[in-house]
């Protein structure tokens, strides 16, 4: 696992797409049991060098149930983005990860882990990438239908402060999905 991990983090195949260095940010363990694929760093993340250190990744923490000592736990908590490096601002946001990461490293990570219980799908990035056909026309109803992925996937909307206007929208993501999701992250961190 650490000879893949180091050639993550040494990866620089984006290079040429990008205005700043890269700077590949991700954690994983052998024994990790959930992995959480997500979309790309932020420019926060991209400066601190950990995954999640943001105000989404405190959201998503609080969505799980669990404390920051879990969650960056790599024998608890792998934690890999569609796009390992900071893309860049765009025109209404971050640009979208880059392309070249999944395909590139995915499975060779995923082959390293031999506990993993569920792969959380965050964002419209990672569901289209992992479900495929199977997901649905849009976010919302990919993740109204989660139940459907289960055992192998459990999508989410993305944690960002940006999504509060959909999780207001959307009322069924705090009475129903969310208590399914704590309850299933107890049982796999314990």
């Amino acid at each position: 696992m650490n000879s893949v991990l180091n050639q993550v983090r040494n990866c620089i195949i984006c290079k040429s797409h990008l205005s700043h260095s890269p700077n590949p940010i991700l954690a994983a363990g052998r024994k990790s049991k959930i992995v959480i694929i997500g979309q790309a760093p932020g420019s926060k993340v991209h400066q601190s060098g950990i995954a999640w250190n943001d105000q989404s990744g405190k959201l998503l923490r609080e969505w799980m149930g669990i404390e920051s000592d879990i969650f960056y736990n790599p024998d608890k908590v792998a934690l890999i983005p569609m796009g390992f490096c900071y893309p860049g601002k765009g025109k209404s946001g971050d640009l979208p990860p880059r392309s070249e990461c999944a395909p590139e490293w995915h499975a060779k990570l995923l082959n390293k882990m031999s506990d993993v219980k569920i792969i959380i799908l965050i964002g419209q990035y990672s569901q289209k990438y992992y479900l495929q056909e199977k997901a649905k026309k849009n976010l919302t109803e990919t993740v109204r239908n989660f139940e459907k992925y289960l055992p192998n996937y459990f999508p989410l909307p993305h944690p960002s402060p940006r999504n509060r206007f959909w999780l207001k929208k959307n009322p069924w993501f705090h009475s129903i999905l969310l208590p399914r999701f704590k309850k299933l992250i107890s049982e796999y961190i314990d």
